[in-house]
């Protein structure tokens, strides 16, 4: 479009001859030119001067007119993927721009494991005011996506979802997460935002190696799975509650059973869990047991490769079986009989009892007083009421 100055230059019949009218050398109507406009001083001159020639020209056309504002394009997602995020995938893209996006459903249900509901709405709770700035919902990026027409995919970028993440761990170690759904939500994004930042340091090494030319091409992917399936078993309440509601019914207990419990039951679960499982685990867990430190339980080290699955699965059966049972006695019964256990008696032998000496009987063990038979003389006062 043409400026204001090459408008009236082109009027007057050129940079010389409107030089040689405002009685000006050419080099200041070629600064006009050059920078597209006519100082203001000048405009009632130039005015004065187009009536005399006869030329059309209207105060508009000496000032610029400002372009209407365009609205920015919306971008475009060039390349996407999914992420592992426990037994669930997380869409992400990289735009056209260059930023890396998960998708707004993606990042809803890898924190609340739910395929359903806005990420805005757990971002406003008030717990994490303070955390988040007031207006870190408006960082929500609309873009295109192949396949997707007459509408508009919605995201968040990478960066900001880490930050909601840290905002949820940062709100749970101060307190301030009062509800069971919050704490689980947090839970989440700290397994989320450590398994990523394991992940990361890896993907900086290999960059600044090299290493990531000669990596496998799912090798990033594959780390993050193992790292976050480490940071859950860290989270993972493997021994449900209605087992320790259980244990307190038949053993009569009752104080609390999710922060008191007796240490007895210790032998319980040693006995009814451990010592039913299979025996590779079995093993496994006995020549593998670290040295005992604080915190840490005999199911905290197992793992997906060391019969997690089969403990979790041992753990329900008991509970079930429990459930139908009115006493300890009546479960360890009923276990042994559904492992195909024997019961076995043992036979204890003992010496018989012997009735003190007679004087005549004395007289004919030539007076060994106590000895009878080769065997010590027992006190059975009373025996022979029986």
């Amino acid at each position: 479009m043409a400026s204001p100055a090459s408008r009236v230059i082109e009027r007057f019949g050129g940079q010389s001859r409107l030089a040689r009218l405002i009685g000006k050398s050419p080099s200041t109507v070629s600064y006009w030119a050059s920078t597209g406009r006519i100082p203001t001083k000048w405009h009632g001159q130039l005015l004065k001067l187009a009536a005399q020639e006869g030329i059309g020209l209207s105060p508009s056309e000496l000032v610029m007119v400002p372009d209407a504002p365009r609205e920015p394009e919306t971008p475009t997602a060039e390349w996407a993927g999914t992420l592992p995020v426990g037994d669930n995938e997380l869409p992400c893209y990289v735009l056209n721009d260059g930023r890396r996006v998960i998708s707004r459903t993606g990042a809803t249900a890898s924190l609340t494991g739910r395929g359903s509901g806005n990420l805005e709405s757990y971002i406003r709770v008030n717990a994490l005011q303070g955390y988040l700035p007031p207006d870190f919902t408006d960082q929500m990026i609309e873009f295109n996506l192949a396949g997707v027409t007459n509408k508009t995919v919605r995201g968040i970028t990478a960066e900001s979802f880490l930050d909601i993440c840290t905002a949820y761990v940062r709100a749970l170690d101060d307190g301030v997460l009062h509800s069971d759904r919050q704490r689980e939500i947090a839970a989440q994004a700290a397994m989320f935002a450590a398994a990523c930042a394991k992940t990361g340091l890896i993907a900086l090494i290999d960059e600044a190696t090299g290493y990531q030319y000669d990596r496998a091409e799912d090798a990033l992917r594959f780390k993050l799975k193992v790292f976050l399936e480490e940071e859950m078993r860290k989270w993972e309440k493997t021994f449900p509650d209605q087992l320790w509601a259980e244990f307190g019914r038949l053993t009569n207990w009752k104080g609390a059973v999710h922060s008191q419990r007796p240490k007895y039951w210790g032998k319980l679960v040693m006995e009814l869990v451990y010592d039913y499982l299979d025996p590779d685990v079995a093993n496994w867990l006995r020549e593998n047991t670290p040295a005992p430190r604080k915190g840490q339980n005999y199911h905290q080290w197992l793992s997906s490769q060391y019969g997690l699955k089969r403990l979790t699965e041992h753990l329900w059966m008991l509970i079930g079986m429990a459930a139908a049972c009115q006493s300890l006695p009546e479960l360890r019964q009923k276990m042994a009989e559904r492992f195909g256990r024997q019961q076995v008696q043992f036979t204890l032998f003992i010496n018989p009892p012997t009735r003190r000496p007679q004087p005549a009987l004395a007289a004919a063990t030539n007076g060994e007083k106590g000895q009878f038979d080769g065997q010590e003389a027992l006190d059975l006062r009373g025996f022979e009421s029986e």
